[in-house]
């Protein structure tokens, strides 16, 4: 993933860090909703939830729509993808420097076994 991906995954996790934003996330990824459908899963005002709602639309993990009086929001895959990708990229490397420090414990090992 190139220096510019970076912030884009940024904005994600940092969209992503709330507990109310999280789970309109989780809530959204079984089927789109209506801003009231999801306001009424939590104890806060109809205008907090907007505002987290909004929170997610600035980093494009989520869309609103007008449909007739009632506004619909949509997850949007490509943003998730994109965090997910880069997190994919870490842990594969973080797996690899295991792979060689297991290599160098067993060698070691190996060593010691031998000197015995």
């Amino acid at each position: 993933m190139s220096v510019g991906a970076v912030p884009a995954a940024a904005m994600t996790f940092a969209a992503l860090g709330d507990p109310v934003r999280l789970a309109i996330v989780d809530k959204l990824s079984e089927g789109e909703a209506t801003v009231g459908q999801l306001a009424a899963l939590f104890p806060i005002t109809f205008q907090a939830v907007s505002q987290q709602i909004r929170k997610l639309e600035q980093a494009g993990i989520v869309t609103r729509n007008r449909d007739g009086r009632h506004q619909r929001v949509r997850l949007e895959v490509a943003p998730l993808g994109e965090a997910a990708h880069w997190m994919e990229a870490r842990r594969q490397r973080l797996e690899q420097r295991y792979q060689r420090l297991d290599a160098v414990l067993e060698e070691l090992l190996e060593q010691e076994r031998t000197t015995d």
